[in-house]
């Protein structure tokens, strides 16, 4: 680190996005003057974020539009920009980093040579605006220690990264989680600190966008449970399986009961069935959340839109099923759109 300046020279910083707005300035604003180098991947943006963050003195990537946008694309471009430094911060064009994550993380990776990736808290920016991003809010809430994944705002070790061989541009969603199961299988290791790491503006404040977050995250499990397998392990099978027990399965099992029971018993059988849905989401409350400390009611949301979100993420099995059967590449899925970008944070 330079003590007078204040910047860490081994630590660079990858910014990503698309039509971000007033979130990718208070992204950049976070890191400018903290990092070697800040390289801000613009996705295709139509709101001026490339002009903004070149002005703002980051190294710019304007993405080809020929190829399919995907973040792990984009972080693969920026990382090429980057000098030689030991440690590469990765962050969402939608994320402000947290005063202090920079040297928690860089303390981190010092202190053990086979840490190849680090992460901290991510927070949702406002969380009373909306359900949906209190809602994230909770999902970002993971356990501290060692880990077996990260999400797009991280600290990698550059070597390790290279490793590995980087992201698989070619993966819509849940690009981390792939890349962290290489990165474990080949002898790194991955760890979550009890450290604030981002803000994250959701800018959700329609159930269309919660749903179409929830589709995209089907469709990506699915790619990468089935596309992937190191060493004989698979990630995201068990959640690939969750949405079709409890969309397909479910209806399946109800109509069984119905037909079982006959015309005296079938509705109560069925009846039962029908509540099954309802006991997961009280257990999916409880044990995730309440037990934690958090409030009842917020913990009976969760689990109840926990499982509503199987239908969408269903859905999202199915587009990754049509499209790869007939021949396309992944389709980019936004919950947001540029005029909220536009309008500035919290909109």
């Amino acid at each position: 680190m330079n003590e007078a300046s204040g910047t860490f020279s081994d630590v660079a910083v990858v910014a990503i996005g698309r039509n971000e707005g007033e979130r990718l300035r208070v992204c950049l604003q976070s890191v400018m003057g903290k990092a070697s180098d800040v390289v801000y991947v613009d996705s295709g943006s139509s709101d001026g974020s490339v002009e903004m963050a070149r002005a703002m003195g980051a190294k710019v990537v304007e993405l080809d539009s020929g190829v399919p946008f995907t973040a792990a694309r984009a972080r693969n471009e920026g990382m090429k920009l980057v000098g030689d430094v030991p440690f590469v911060q990765f962050v969402d064009g939608d994320c402000q980093i947290v005063d202090g994550w920079l040297e928690a993380a860089r303390a981190a990776l010092l202190a053990d040579e086979k840490l190849g990736v680090v992460c901290g808290r991510r927070r949702e920016r406002y969380p009373e605006k909306s359900i949906y991003n209190r809602l994230i809010d909770l999902e970002w809430d993971t356990p501290v220690g060692p880990a077996k994944q990260v999400g797009g705002d991280a600290m990698y070790r550059a070597a390790a990264f290279r490793a590995v061989g980087g992201f698989d541009a070619s993966v819509m969603a849940g690009e981390e989680p792939e890349l962290c199961l290489r990165l474990r299988h080949a002898g790194w290791k991955i760890l979550r600190i009890g450290r604030e790491m981002t803000l994250h503006d959701a800018a959700m404040v329609r159930f269309g966008q919660w749903w179409r977050r929830n589709v995209r995250a089907g469709f990506g499990m699915l790619e990468v449970s089935t596309r992937f397998c190191v060493e004989g392990e698979r990630i995201y099978g068990k959640l690939t399986r969750s949405a079709r027990i409890w969309t397909i399965g479910w209806v399946a099992a109800i109509v069984v009961a119905w037909l079982i029971g006959g015309r005296r018993w079938g509705p109560v059988a069925a009846g039962v069935v029908f509540m099954a849905v309802f006991a997961q989401a009280a257990r999916i409350a409880h044990v995730t959340f309440h037990r934690r400390g958090y409030p009842v009611g917020i913990s009976v949301l969760h689990g109840l839109m926990t499982m509503l979100s199987k239908w969408a993420q269903l859905q999202g099995q199915v587009r990754y099923l049509v499209d790869r059967a007939s021949g396309k590449s992944g389709r980019l899925i936004e919950y947001k759109n540029s005029a909220q970008a536009a309008r500035g944070m919290g909109a």
